[in-house]
């Protein structure tokens, strides 16, 4: 077996085994979903690719062996729903929003729901809960989790935690949970895994709950340590699914403390446990390539977005049973239902192509921060995933500036400045971290998170004075 090092150490993408773990293409059925709506019609998509149709009735699905659950392979993240401002001023769920995005993917297809206690501020359930208890049960499947790997010793006694999971239930209102998973693990090793659900009875609980049928599917997230990831898929306890990060980057390429996805893939294939895929687009990442690596995917499609690739890619694997995306805009939505309606699986040259792709992404200066929200609140304001999704941005588009002599270099710039006091508030932005790294150890990904808010300040500081440098 390969560890984490080993595995990040690999220079070129294996292009056979990749084509291995996908086969002769995915098998996909495609069924009627029986719901309110109707095919809609877009010119656009919010990415720039052509869109066109959004059927109805054309939804790719994978079977879990398991249960038998039919799953649409595009799943709903409900980690970002969108918010609004209140009379009193304060940021709240629009509820409106999140019902008609909800009712759209229900009509469209889409069937899998993921949540968690602590997603958006911890309104994620209960706005989801209200959302999905107006349509019929049999028509969805909600998958929440254990989200105690938060520094709270209270929530990880056996009492906290049966707590959490009860607590879900209700802020769901449902009876039974499709889908739980244990939240996170990996993040702080087996120690953590140990404390959190081995020495408080926590994990044979949860066993009892799936065997009453009030879990009707038991897995777990993964982040961190591949030896946690290791020792779970070895327990004698048979997992339903388990949830992994999985993109074209992040294939033979992972960053920080995250597997690359071969190895992960690959391991749960051996065992016939089905695959979540949590990160196709790699925080957006792929979603904003910089030119050059965009135009080599245009030559093939002219007409299909970077995040469609994207999402094609993840959902290629047979093993994969379904594909997160935390879409708040309706146009997201709309695209990436069109993208698995049916599912056109990643051909071998599309796979070449994708290979370039990366080797152009890798040499760019990009921040792997993927916007999670692990890392917040900060205790001094800063809007961390803000200050990294907003100079990500700026590498995508390719304007990241070398020096006072770059071409557009006004142009550029003002794109940075005027960009970063629009995105994020002056008093939320790098030049607030003090580097106290209490944010550090929950980033899945590993970034040295005050060492990079200094970098950008710096970065900052020099387009304000325009000084050469």
């Amino acid at each position: 077996m390969e560890n984490n090092d080993q595995n990040k150490n690999k220079k070129e993408i294996s292009r056979r085994n990749f084509l291995k773990v996908l086969g002769a293409g995915s098998v996909a059925t495609t069924a009627a979903i029986v719901g309110v709506g109707c095919t809609f019609n877009n010119k656009a998509s919010a990415e720039g690719g052509s869109l066109g149709e959004v059927p109805t009735d054309k939804m790719t699905y994978r079977i879990n062996s398991h249960t038998g659950d039919k799953v649409s392979l595009l799943g709903y993240g409900c980690m970002r729903w969108p918010l609004r401002t209140n009379d009193k001023g304060e940021e709240e769920i629009d509820q409106d929003a999140v019902n008609d995005l909800v009712d759209y993917a229900i009509a469209h297809g889409v069937n899998y729901f993921d949540t968690a206690p602590v997603y958006v501020r911890g309104w994620s359930e209960t706005a989801t809960g209200i959302a999905l208890k107006r349509h019929p049960r049999d028509k969805f499947f909600i998958a929440t989790k254990m989200s105690t790997h938060r520094d709270d010793p209270a929530m990880r006694t056996f009492e906290g935690s049966v707590g959490m999971y009860r607590k879900s239930m209700e802020d769901l209102q449902v009876e039974f949970i499709d889908y739980y998973l244990l939240h996170a693990i990996g993040l702080g090793g087996m120690k953590d895994f140990n404390a959190r659900f081995i020495d408080n009875g926590l994990l044979d609980f949860l066993f009892k709950e799936r065997q009453a049928g009030r879990i009707r599917n038991l897995g777990f997230s993964y982040h961190g340590e591949v030896e946690v990831f290791d020792y779970l898929l070895a327990m004698d306890y048979q997992w339903d699914f388990v949830q992994i990060q999985l993109n074209y980057i992040d294939w033979l390429h992972a960053s920080g403390w995250n597997t690359n996805a071969e190895y992960l893939l690959g391991e749960l294939e051996k065992k016939n446990v089905p695959a979540v895929i949590m990160e196709p687009l790699l925080g957006g990442r792929l979603s904003r390539l910089s030119p050059p690596a965009l135009s080599l995917l245009k030559e093939m499609r002219p007409e299909e977005s970077a995040a469609s690739w994207a999402f094609r890619y993840a959902g290629t694997p047979k093993s994969v049973l379904t594909v997160l995306s935390g879409m708040v805009f309706m146009e997201h939505l709309q695209e990436n239902i069109r993208s698995y309606s049916p599912l056109d699986p990643i051909s071998d040259a599309e796979y070449i192509a994708l290979e370039k792709v990366t080797n152009i992404m890798m040499s760019d200066d990009y921040i792997e921060c993927t916007e999670c929200q692990y890392c917040m609140p900060c205790p001094y304001g800063v809007n961390i995933p803000g200050v990294f999704g907003h100079y990500n941005r700026i590498i995508s588009a390719g304007k990241r500036l070398l020096n006072s002599k770059d071409k557009n270099y006004k142009e550029a710039r003002r794109a940075f400045l005027v960009g970063y006091d629009r995105s994020v508030p002056k008093l939320r932005q790098a030049n607030h971290c003090i580097g106290c790294n209490i944010c550090k150890p929950h980033c899945p990904q590993a970034i040295d998170i005050s060492s990079e808010m200094r970098r950008i300040d710096l970065y900052t500081e020099q387009l304000k004075q325009q000084i050469n440098f």
